[in-house]
């Protein structure tokens, strides 16, 4: 694994518009974006959504976007949050339009963790839709679950990423859940 020195030189390059540096990024770290789409999709047996091609179609959004410019390890991965939250919630449309229709139903819980994965249906689009909400009130709220649901991170991961407190995650993440949770019970 490169150190994360070189990471940075390579994100530099990357910003600069060096497609050779984005895809050398990408390759360093493809283990752990890997890793993070395996623990999202744990249980989601039977679907066409596998790690793999989360990965690939979140890299084909990344190389996708000019505007993508990443500054740090910390804001590569938010984007790689957002990209695979794209991927996944866009997968779900289309597996529930093809199921029934699309229709929405109520959402009565978000859990505290997600250890059995990320469920591809009607609550992944109605969490999408609370959480755009919340990033429209509070950007820095929204980035949290993202890390969190779609990335996987833990509590110690997203500090150490965002360079702040462990207890100033737990509370974010606990703001932005009961505003989630608020958003979807009144949906």
């Amino acid at each position: 694994m490169a150190g994360t020195a070189e990471i940075t030189l390579l994100l530099d390059a990357a910003r600069g518009g060096d497609r050779v540096a984005l895809d050398s990024v990408l390759a360093t770290l493809y283990q752990e974006l890997h890793s993070m789409a395996r623990r999202q999709l744990a249980g989601q047996y039977g679907q066409t959504l596998d790690a793999t091609a989360l990965v690939h179609e979140a890299y084909l959004k990344l190389i996708g976007r000019r505007e993508a410019q990443f500054d740090d390890r910390a804001h590569f991965f938010a984007y790689a949050a957002s990209a695979m939250r794209s991927v996944v919630v866009d997968y779900a449309r289309q597996r529930m339009a093809q199921k029934r229709g699309g229709d929405l139903h109520r959402v009565t819980d978000l859990p505290e963790d997600i250890e059995g994965g990320l469920r591809l249906d009607e609550d992944m689009l109605a969490l999408d839709v609370a959480l755009t909400r919340l990033a429209g009130v509070d950007p820095r709220l929204a980035q949290v679950v993202e890390l969190r649901y779609f990335a996987g991170l833990s509590e110690v991961e997203i500090a150490e990423l965002l360079k702040r407190s462990e207890r100033s995650i737990r509370r974010d993440w606990q703001k932005a859940r009961l505003y989630l949770l608020a958003s979807l019970k009144s949906d």
